[in-house]
């Protein structure tokens, strides 16, 4: 029997892992980490249920943590086999993968020094070299490139236009003597065009429609199944914040995600203090890991959208404009905290579960004048959660903080298709799958989107649950 097990992203937004089993084949699509509540991490300590030796080979939607974050771990654990991914991003995981490792051993060395681990000694998932070393298993398909991994297993790579890179995987495989073919979206980016409703978008708008064949299996991502983004343009409220902010003295943190979020974020501030709206107070962008993404960016002018193509001609690299501060040693960092000048400090991570932005919040959150503000989706359980829920305070390295910072959230920078966006994209099929999934949200989100395509579509469609095996027939 041919079946699809959800080992991850089944009633939450992180962990994505989906394992094919043909009976000749064991595959994985994505292999991600579990992020936000305690109960979720501890499933990145687990065993898989079939072991890592037995899986003959991952594909990989995109480079972001938690569809990508336990391939190490995976390699750890025994895995030898390929990994298939675009081309970039395999770049893009030679810089996220290694500095996850690093943070792994940073968190597992502050709670050895803090003895504030049940465990002792307290352990890394794994290290930077143990990531680092899987990256030689990684092998690059272009888009539109059918590759085969066995006589009665080959999959393609489709836009899905959520980031770099990012694709959703078409398989087609040979279940007795029958052609099936699963569709695995990964996230899918906004469709809309970039006109002020999604602006400041750095790669190609709207994922691609999957081939003519009928779909026996769909598994579908569903982030934000239960809300559609503001049709406002972004700019206009971001600049006003910013105008606050320092028009009070204070500086404006941005806790951002490394990959596409901090570019589009970029080139949205340069144009702004160009044409006048915000002051042109200096910009720190402190993540080693987003300025090597920025780097890798520059690098992949094949997926740049037509207004980031006409950014660039008119201001060349962001890494060589003035008053733009790419900090990459942890001198640089700290000397940042000294500064008591009004600026904006964009850093990672973006739901604040790490990285240098902690640094950052310890020293600003506690001051009226300054500003928290979010441009991306934060997890329950996370610290950016805890934030922007109005608490009074939050727990950074064992340390209660006050929150007393003007917190905003944005809502429009999200590279997740809303609702009708999703919707919409569901139309472009020729025919309804035999059965659509529903993964990668929480329960509220997939309940109401589940309601909103078998409304509209009249499509047979459940949601994942963990563990669970579904029939490929």
């Amino acid at each position: 029997m041919a079946y699809i097990q959800f080992l991850g992203a089944a009633g939450t937004v992180t962990g994505s892992k989906h394992l094919i089993n043909t009976g000749d084949l064991q595959v994985l699509v994505d292999c991600g980490l579990f992020q936000g509540k305690k109960e979720w991490r501890e499933r990145n300590w687990q065993d898989m249920p079939i072991p890592a030796r037995e899986i003959d080979a991952v594909i990989l939607t995109h480079a972001h943590l938690d569809h990508c974050g336990w391939i190490p771990r995976l390699h750890k654990e025994g895995y030898r086999g390929k990994v298939y991914a675009t081309p970039a991003t395999i770049d893009l995981c030679g810089v996220i993968l290694p500095d996850s490792g690093h943070l792994q051993e940073e968190d597992a060395d502050f709670h050895n020094r803090q003895k504030s681990s049940k465990h002792n000694p307290a352990l890394p998932l794994y290290t930077l070299e143990e990531a680092q070393d899987c990256l030689k298993n990684f092998i690059p398909v272009a888009f539109h490139t059918p590759t085969q991994l066995s006589p009665k297993f080959s999959f393609q790579f489709v836009h899905a236009a959520h980031i770099l890179g990012s694709g959703m995987v078409e398989v087609s495989v040979d279940v007795n003597g029958a052609t099936k073919q699963l569709v695995f979206t990964g996230d899918i980016g906004r469709v809309r065009e970039s006109n002020g409703v999604a602006p400041g978008k750095v790669v190609r708008t709207g994922p691609e429609t999957v081939d003519g064949q009928p779909t026996n299996v769909l598994v579908m991502e569903s982030t934000y199944g239960n809300r559609e983004h503001p049709k406002t343009d972004a700019r206009p409220e971001l600049a006003r914040i910013i105008r606050e902010t320092v028009n009070r003295g204070g500086t404006v943190v941005i806790p951002a995600f490394a990959v596409e979020r901090t570019q589009k974020l970029l080139f949205m501030l340069k144009q702004l203090m160009e044409d006048g709206q915000i002051p042109k107070v200096p910009v720190h962008i402190d993540s080693p890991m987003a300025i090597k993404a920025i780097e890798i960016f520059i690098k992949h002018t094949e997926e740049y959208s037509d207004e980031t193509k006409a950014l660039i001609a008119k201001y060349g690299s962001p890494l060589k404009w003035d008053n733009f501060n790419f900090d990459t040693t942890s001198e640089q960092s700290k000397k940042v905290n000294s500064m008591v000048y009004p600026m904006i400090i964009v850093s990672s991570s973006g739901m604040v579960t790490g990285g240098r932005v902690l640094h950052h919040l310890i020293h600003r959150l506690s001051n009226p004048k300054n500003t928290v503000l979010f441009i991306g989706f934060q997890a329950p359980g996370t610290r950016g959660a805890t934030i922007k829920s109005g608490a009074p305070t939050v727990k950074i390295f064992n340390l209660e903080v006050p929150i007393r910072a003007q917190v905003a959230s944005i809502e429009q920078f999200s590279d997740h298709a809303d609702t009708p966006e999703l919707l919409q994209w569901l139309h472009t099929f020729e025919r309804a799958p035999q059965v659509t999934y529903l993964v990668h949200g929480e329960p509220s989100a997939s309940t109401l989107l589940k309601a909103a395509i078998e409304k509209e579509m009249k499509w047979n469609v459940a949601i994942a649950e963990w563990m669970q095996k579904v029939e490929v027939d």
